[in-house]
């Protein structure tokens, strides 16, 4: 498992606040809130992500029709490639120049983003030209 740091074009980078994954801006006493992403690599392009250590992790859940970006407390070392079940865990990231997206394996098309207000939630979006999303970070290896 690595640590890296995640931010999006903006610069706003990634937080937890109640439970819940946020990109902001933040400052001054405020930097140490922020969350490092855990990896762990599954294929020459696909991970899972975490964070809190890897004890939680990012999915893309479908609720009926909706789908979304959630936490769950799995340890991501736990995941494994070959079960079906941990699809939701994995993210395909894509280099475009100094910038990163990641799609989401199990369901094709939807892209990690963020809002392009701050303090906002981080999410999935299947419209990742649309200007009201953001969907390329800045993703860099923890020191």
């Amino acid at each position: 498992m690595q640590a890296f740091r995640i931010w999006d074009v903006n610069q706003k980078t990634f937080y937890l606040r109640n439970n819940q994954l946020v990109a902001g801006y933040l400052q001054g006493p405020n930097t140490k809130l922020e969350e490092k992403i855990d990896v762990v690599p599954i294929e020459p392009h696909a991970m899972f992500l975490g964070i809190h250590g890897g004890k939680l992790c990012l999915a893309c859940v479908k609720s009926g029709n909706e789908i979304k970006l959630g936490l769950e407390p799995v340890n991501i070392t736990d995941l494994s490639r070959n079960n079906g079940e941990d699809k939701r865990f994995a993210f395909i990231r894509s280099d475009s120049g100094p910038t990163t997206s990641f799609e989401s394996a199990a369901c094709p098309g939807w892209f990690l983003c963020t809002a392009l207000e701050t303090d906002q939630p981080v999410g999935l979006t299947n419209a990742p030209q649309d200007a009201v999303r953001v969907t390329k970070f800045y993703f860099q290896q923890d020191q």
